[in-house]
């Protein structure tokens, strides 16, 4: 018996990946997050146990799981986006390892990624940035010394910004002494999914426009000059040096 964490991607079920897909519809327990993993993502399936695990705590998803072990049915526990990414699943591993039960990551398209494919661009572009952060935004949880979002500003890179959307005027302030105000800023609502939102602007317009929006969750903001870059080189990958 094994646990599968499967990252579903970030809500189009056709971006979950062959080997995820097939973990759902063939593994006889699955335990998905409802509130961020769509119904089709399930689509096929032959479990006899599907559980959404939105309203339960750490206690009782770990029993379930337990269960299934005890049982020799494999799990297939479901997570949106990259399962390795703001999924919770270092304290499932954790519980998992002291009960003895083996488990699996099944790695999936993140949110940053789908963002990126909304919005037609590259991220890392020569001569713009060659550096890609993913961070969120503290509130509850602490960042730890030296991850706050002024710390890593001052590198200039592209910055992908989760669970940040509700405090985005906050954001706005402590990047704007290291972008600058013209530097360009996008906060994409549920991308890849029907009703995906795109907002797109500067550090000095974005809050106005995002609040003329009904947007205050599950949204990426990104920001950094290649969303607007022109005028950059090109690459060395397909250069007439190569051959």
């Amino acid at each position: 018996m094994t646990v599968f964490f499967i990252g579903a991607g970030p809500g189009d079920p056709e971006l979950i990946t062959v080997k995820g897909q097939r973990l759902v519809r063939s593994c006889p327990v699955i335990l998905y997050a409802g509130s961020l993993v769509p119904p089709a993502v399930l689509e096929g399936h032959r479990a006899a146990q599907v559980v959404d695990t939105a309203p339960l705590t750490l206690d009782e998803i770990v029993a379930l799981l337990h269960e299934a072990h005890r049982h020799g049915r494999d799990v297939a526990r479901v997570h949106s986006g990259d399962p390795s990414l703001y999924g919770a699943i270092g304290e499932q591993i954790r519980r998992l390892r002291e009960l003895g039960i083996p488990y699996e990551i099944v790695p999936g398209v993140t949110a940053t990624a789908a963002c990126a494919a909304a919005l037609g661009c590259e991220l890392t572009l020569p001569g713009v940035s060659q550096t890609l952060i993913l961070t969120r935004y503290a509130t509850k949880t602490a960042m730890p010394e030296g991850e706050q979002l002024g710390d890593l500003a001052r590198h200039r890179a592209t910055l992908a910004i989760h669970l940040g959307v509700r405090h985005l005027a906050r954001i706005v302030g402590e990047l704007r002494p290291h972008y600058g105000e013209a530097c360009p800023v996008a906060v994409i609502y549920r991308a890849s999914w029907p009703d995906e939102e795109r907002v797109t602007g500067t550090l000095a317009d974005i809050v106005e426009k995002v609040r003329a929006t009904d947007i205050e969750r599950t949204a990426l903001i990104l920001v950094g000059d290649v969303l607007a870059a022109e005028g950059f080189a090109d690459s060395t990958l397909y250069g007439a040096a190569k051959r």
